[in-house]
């Protein structure tokens, strides 16, 4: 058992949350029991991920993305009020934490990422530093980083090929990051690997030669939220489980 509060302050030093800019608030976002003993991790603060945390009887729930963003409308009624509802009724925390899960250099999602498909980051670059850059680690062709990625990820990756070149330089950033592409190539990436594509990156790998590949915003985000909750569970001798509410996008 540990105090949420204490949660809450390790969390904010752990992933550096006030050196970001963002969406949204990250940290405690619903506020439920004091004490924490159980823990659930997952990707997004759904409906469904929501019920499955209470079906598991836990108090905390730790997400990437959370229920507030900027720009909403800032009402609780239809879906957002339906999810506050359940939390608060079953008095659950909801922890969410968007760009310093993306950033941190072992446990979130860019550094979890490499490590499902080999690869170790030696750089940064794009806004807030947020993208990651290394040597291809043996992987010497767009088919090969392809089917290594499928294999990992569970699905085909949509890859814009660029010219073919022999592989050097990969770049990755998790998530809707398709407009990092840019920035990777500047860093001298032959490839880029993130999780959503969009009309002008093909027209830059085709102009550029550096491949593009998108392999799904879900798919390429669900490995930092259930390090960082076994991370808090060896920390603070609570319980932990990740859920995996399948999403295609």
């Amino acid at each position: 058992m540990v105090q949420r509060d204490e949660i809450d302050r390790y969390l904010n030093r752990l992933l550096a949350v006030d050196r970001f800019k963002d969406y949204g608030p990250n940290g405690l976002q619903v506020e439920g029991r004091a004490e924490v003993r159980r823990i659930v991790s997952g990707v997004t603060a759904s409906r469904a991920l929501i019920d499955a945390a209470i079906e598991d009887g836990a108090d905390t729930l730790v997400v990437h993305h959370g229920l507030f963003w900027r720009g909403q409308d800032g009402r609780l009624t239809g879906w957002l009020k339906e999810r506050v509802a359940r939390l608060m009724a079953h008095g659950i925390n909801l922890f969410a934490y968007h760009l310093p899960l993306d950033a941190h250099p072992e446990l979130g999602n860019n550094a979890q990422l490499g490590l499902q498909i080999g690869l170790v980051a030696d750089g940064r670059f794009g806004d807030q530093e947020l993208g990651f850059i290394g040597t291809a680690n043996g992987l010497d062709s767009v088919e090969g980083l392809a089917m290594r990625i499928g294999a990992a990820l569970g699905r085909a990756p949509l890859v814009l090929p660029g010219d073919g070149r022999s592989l050097g330089r990969v770049a990755w950033c998790t998530g809707g990051a398709q407009g990092y592409f840019e920035s990777a190539i500047a860093a001298g990436a032959d490839a880029f690997i993130t999780g959503e594509v969009s009309e002008p990156q093909a027209h830059l790998a085709r102009e550029t030669g550096v491949a593009f590949l998108a392999c799904g915003h879900h798919a390429t985000e669900r490995y930092g939220a259930p390090a960082l909750g076994a991370h808090l569970a060896e920390q603070f001798g609570v319980a932990h489980r990740f859920i995996d509410i399948d999403n295609p996008a």
